[in-house]
């Protein structure tokens, strides 16, 4: 993975991490991919709606939140299940080299995009020594 944004969770995709809910906590699949511009990154979380994300940018921590709705059908009882209902989190460290004031989140059909604007590198400066 690339210096600008760093995994912070140790889990395996997919898996479970405790916290003191009685819902279980997924680690959704991220990608990330990366130009001369930008980082985008891509997380998968089906079940959750737009309202149901958060973003959050706390000093260099970037956290990923979604809440998977419960559904339930109406006359019906689970006889059997694969898919794994809980909520989503994922927590990154970023580098520097991120914009903070331009990074933008989009979220589609349980889909999160997230584009991470590379910071304008800082320019050398000369600076003036005076004597005395």
């Amino acid at each position: 993975m690339n210096t600008q944004l760093e995994r912070q969770d140790s889990n395996a995709v997919g898996s479970r991490v405790e916290r003191a809910t009685s819902r279980p906590v997924l680690t959704p699949a991220v990608d990330i991919v990366e130009s001369n511009e930008e980082l985008v990154l891509t997380a998968d979380m089906p079940g959750v709606d737009n309202a149901s994300v958060d973003v959050t940018l706390e000093q260099d921590v970037l956290t990923i939140e979604g809440r998977m709705a419960d559904e339930t059908l109406e006359g019906y009882s689970l006889g059997f299940h694969e898919y794994d209902h809980g909520d989503y989190r994922r927590v990154f460290t970023l580098a520097t080299e991120i914009d903070r004031d331009r990074i933008s989140a989009h979220v589609n059909d349980g889909v999160l995009r997230l584009v991470l604007p590379k910071a304008e590198p800082a320019k050398a400066k000369k600076i003036k020594v005076s004597i005395g």
